[in-house]
């Protein structure tokens, strides 16, 4: 399902979160883990819901394999890269993120606000307001940014 490379990565993520270094990540382990990204006031109902996702205690193995059935919905690179190339009629590579904004909180599975603001967060335009639509397809299919 993952190359060696992509598991060596989810380690290292599963460390991170594994908080108390028990083998598994818990609701503690969660809060703990946002807490360290900033977020203070995440609601027990919030954790539990995560927790509830696991068929069991979350060790590596269920975290890998949570991650794999979490991934394996997302379309490929190429479809991604066609939704977006649509918009970019001059085929420049980017698209005005205000525009791919209008468009994500109108149309089919409209985003919120607040999936608006997460995107841009993880993923912000550049000073002109251009959305990198290659690199957002290849961080969405890969997991991290191309250097």
């Amino acid at each position: 399902m993952f190359d060696q490379s992509q598991i060596q990565e989810f380690k290292e993520a599963f460390t991170i979160m594994d908080q108390n270094r028990d083998g598994f990540i818990d609701k503690q382990d969660l809060r703990d883990t946002f807490a360290a990204l900033g977020r203070i006031n995440v609601k027990n109902e919030e954790l539990e819901a995560m927790v509830k996702e696991a068929p069991g205690p979350i060790n590596f193995t269920v975290f890998l394999t949570m991650f794999g059935e979490k991934l394996k919905g997302t379309d490929p690179e190429e479809t991604i890269l066609h939704a977006f190339k649509v918009f970019d009629t001059e085929g420049k590579g980017f698209v005005k993120a205000d525009f791919i904004k209008e468009k994500l909180m109108t149309q089919a599975d409209r985003f919120s606000e607040e999936e608006i603001k997460q995107m841009f967060a993880a993923f912000p335009p550049d000073v002109c307001g251009n959305l990198d639509y290659r690199n957002l397809c290849y961080v969405i299919t890969h997991g991290e940014e191309k250097d």
